[in-house]
């Protein structure tokens, strides 16, 4: 970060050396005075416009720096404002803090956003119907492509700033222990072990939970998943809605080669041939409020659709947000290798990853 940042004192034949230094990388420096307190921008084109207008090299940095500079606060990260700028193709953001100075720099090249959440990845079941492949390498670590499964989604989350970031073990634990000794995208991935199968989202009472976290929910999902998901719209959906849960969709569609008909009593009153059904169907991908899950219970199995039907009942609310790109759950063989095939044929992920 530090070489991003000039002093005021500097000049622009400082910002020149400093904007050298930053080859290949950005070219942007941000200008803050003495008490570290940001005032500007500048970049090649600010000091060539300035050498025009008659600076010298000798001139201090604030005679060319450009003084209307987009920023975020430090804090709760406005999310919106990010993406806009993102858009807009402003490269490094900075995150000023209450004084106005420089608490951090959002590289929109590698890190979208910033989303207030943690993660957790179900990753302790024994995926037998993937045997023999699973009888010497647990499911989220067979390769797709060049990485393993679990890889691509803990990528993709550190994407969107997700680096709290947790997998829960169960089936061959030490091997997956072992693969995350190693950061993944400069994430260090933790592990939980259950020492018992807590369903499909059990192994969420395992995590730690606080009232000073600086997260107010945790987005759960399947690691066995291979998926194009916007993470970022997902969370915004679930921040409009001001949901408790927000569930990720996927469409499905039911086609019945039959004509059906339309009864009353014993009476038929129409018949609508071979009809199709459009429904949503459950992706395995939660954003969940963490006081729902604080109150799972430790010593016993809670699957998703226990925990959701139950916050329903309670009055909770549960939204859902459709997923418009590439979700396959990775649960067969024919799965996998169709998920091997899109891999090996689309640049969907390769672009991303």
């Amino acid at each position: 970060m530090n070489r991003h940042i000039i002093s005021t004192r500097s000049s622009i034949l400082d910002a020149l050396r400093a904007l050298n230094a930053l080859s290949g990388q950005v070219m942007t420096l941000f200008v803050v005075d003495e008490g570290g307190v940001m005032c500007g921008t500048l970049t090649d084109g600010d000091i060539r416009r300035g050498f025009l207008a008659g600076a010298l090299p000798s001139s201090p940095v604030t005679e060319v720096m450009h003084r209307q500079f987009r920023a975020v606060t430090a804090g709760e990260v406005d999310l919106e404002a990010v993406r806009r700028m993102r858009h807009e193709g402003i490269a490094l953001i900075p995150r000023l803090d209450s004084q106005g100075r420089i608490a951090g720099i959002i590289d929109t090249r590698q890190t979208s956003t910033l989303l207030p959440l943690r993660a957790l990845l179900m990753a302790g079941g024994k995926g037998e119907r993937l045997r023999p492949l699973t009888l010497t390498t647990p499911k989220p670590l067979l390769k797709v492509g060049e990485r393993p499964i679990i890889d691509y989604n803990v990528i993709a989350l550190a994407e969107v700033g997700i680096t709290d970031i947790t997998v829960s073990v169960g089936y061959m634990a030490q091997t997956l222990i072992s693969h995350f000794e190693k950061p993944i995208a400069g994430v260090k991935v933790k592990c939980i072990e259950e020492d018992r199968p807590l369903g499909t989202i059990g192994a969420a009472s395992l995590l730690p939970y606080s009232p000073q976290a600086p997260h107010k929910a945790t987005l759960v999902m399947n690691s066995d998943l291979l998926t194009s998901i916007s993470f970022e719209d997902f969370y915004l959906k679930h921040q409009a809605e001001g949901a408790d849960i927000t569930i990720a969709a996927i469409p499905y569609n039911l086609s019945v080669p039959y004509a059906v008909l339309t009864t009353e009593g014993q009476r038929v009153t129409g018949l609508e041939e071979k009809p199709s059904y459009a429904y949503y169907a459950n992706a395995g991908i939660y954003i969940i409020a963490d006081r729902l899950l604080a109150a799972l219970p430790h010593d016993r199995r809670t699957d998703a659709t226990d925990l959701i039907e139950r916050a329903i009942a309670d009055g909770a609310h549960v939204a859902y947000f459709p997923i418009s790109g590439t979700w396959i759950d990775i649960g067969s063989p024919a799965d996998y290798r169709h998920a091997c095939e899109l891999m090996h044929h689309s640049d969907n992920f390769s672009s991303r990853h």
